[in-house]
């Protein structure tokens, strides 16, 4: 089973995701604060993780660095921003 980490402050929108890709059987583990969401992918091998930009304690391209020092794993960010130059 494919597991997926979703790294996202926003409950509602989380909820709805991991309702959608456990329709299609992917294993879903949320953290709505960067920090665990970084502790998390310590300590588990994702497939993918879903990380947003704006994001307490850090943005989310802060957390990709962190990221990016320890693993290659694919990341998509998600962003409410709408502007070009975002």
């Amino acid at each position: 089973m494919e597991k997926i980490l979703i790294i996202d402050d926003d409950m509602e929108l989380t909820d709805l995701l991991v309702e959608f890709l456990k329709d299609f059987k992917y294993k879903v583990f949320v953290h709505h604060s960067p920090i665990s969401g970084l502790e998390a992918l310590k300590k588990e091998t994702v497939d993918l993780v879903l990380l947003d930009i704006m994001l307490p304690e850090m943005d989310g391209f802060q957390v990709l660095r962190k990221i990016r020092e320890t693993s290659e794993t694919p990341v998509m960010m998600l962003t409410a921003k709408g502007d070009v130059s975002d």
